[in-house]
């Protein structure tokens, strides 16, 4: 099993991906660090169509009566927007240490935080762990930070807890130990902090096989994704697809989780999006929609979208028949070691000039 410390790994191995034949390639990472960050939130602003401008004429001139009872768009140019609603006080409480870190002053930042630290503050011994560790402000110090991050996690930081749980399962820094890393990893997780309710969703799955597990994890899954995990987002799509007693409401989202997945570069969730438009799962099948995920996943360089993408060329789904297009697909696919009988005969088929300019084509190619 893989955790997640500042990217993500993948995934629920109880979970089935193979929706049409073939296996899923590797995740690239999408992560965060969440001992000194927090989330963005999950959705972008929506934008609306706004009306047509007018042409300036009201109706007394035989003009249309404009829709809208404002200023349109083009009385509104050069004129001067209102001023700003002033910003409420902020009354919290605030840190120096970790407001010198983000400004990037990191001596100030260990001046501030190292006091306080050595009296017990859980906030800034995970801070003084940080920059330890990465080496900010002062000499990198793997076994320092491992110390600090320990005496921050026994004083209940959520950030804190998820790295030295990893620390403990890995052995790395300190002894090896699974009940305890399992223990902090909980905690963490049930703390709020997105990472470890990733993690601790799939320790749960790994310990608990089948249903069991997957229904264990799910609501940690859950808390994960909202907060913009996409390895999360990512699980919460498979595990609804697959677990047949769940609510139908919930069932209906599995695509959306796994568009959020896709949209935040998750390779693997563009690939099974492409897959999922095309198959028809989730919802109606849309062979445009799944030409265009199956084609960035493939330019990402997954290896599998690579392989169906040149049988959508093959098969005009969603696109144009284009044999050289194919071939090239087909060979950068098979040169990274995914064989395909099938595609095989269509590539032996074609002629040596097809042959020539697919070969340079997946020479000419470069991720991205």
């Amino acid at each position: 099993m893989r955790f997640i410390r500042y990217s993500l790994g993948i995934l629920i191995s109880s979970v089935s991906i193979a929706l049409w034949s073939g296996y899923a390639a590797p995740a690239r990472a999408q992560g965060k660090d969440e001992a000194l960050t927090r989330p963005l939130p999950a959705d972008a602003g929506k934008l609306e169509r706004g009306d047509r401008p007018t042409s300036g004429k009201g109706a007394a001139e035989g003009g249309a009566e404009p829709s809208s009872k404002g200023l349109t768009l083009f009385e509104r140019m050069g004129a001067p927007l209102p001023d700003l609603p002033p910003e409420p006080e902020y009354k919290g409480p605030v840190d120096e240490a970790y407001g010198a870190f983000q400004r990037g002053l990191y001596l100030t930042a260990i001046d501030k935080a190292l006091p306080r630290a050595q009296l017990g503050d859980p906030a800034a011994q995970t801070l003084i762990a940080e920059m330890t560790s990465r080496g900010f402000g002062v000499k990198r110090d793997e076994k320092a930070a491992a110390f600090w991050y320990g005496q921050a996690a026994a004083g209940g930081d959520p950030a804190a807890m998820f790295k030295y749980a990893l620390l403990l399962m890995e052995g790395r820094d300190v002894p090896r130990d699974k009940a305890k890393a399992d223990d902090y990893m909980r905690k963490a997780a049930e703390a709020g902090n997105a990472s470890a309710q990733f993690n601790w969703a799939q320790t749960l799955v790994s310990d608990n096989p089948g249903d069991k597990g997957l229904k264990l994890a799910l609501p940690f899954y859950e808390k994960s994704a909202e907060q913009g995990i996409a390895d999360a987002q990512y699980a919460v799509a498979q595990v609804y697809n697959a677990l047949k007693d769940l609510p139908e409401e919930k069932k209906s989202k599995a695509r959306y989780w796994l568009q959020r997945a896709a949209r935040a570069g998750f390779d693997t969730a563009q690939l099974d999006m492409g897959i999922w438009l095309v198959n028809g799962v989730g919802g109606e099948r849309n062979y445009d929609e799944g030409f265009i995920w199956l084609g960035i996943a493939a330019k990402h360089g997954n290896v599998v979208a690579q392989n169906r993408l040149a049988h959508l060329y093959v098969n005009a789904l969603g696109t144009r028949p284009d044999p050289v297009e194919a071939a090239k697909w087909y060979v950068l696919s098979r040169r990274a070691g995914l064989k395909d009988p099938a595609l095989e005969d269509f590539y032996l088929g074609l002629t040596d000039e097809q042959q020539k300019q697919a070969i340079e084509a997946a020479n000419r190619f470069r991720r991205g």
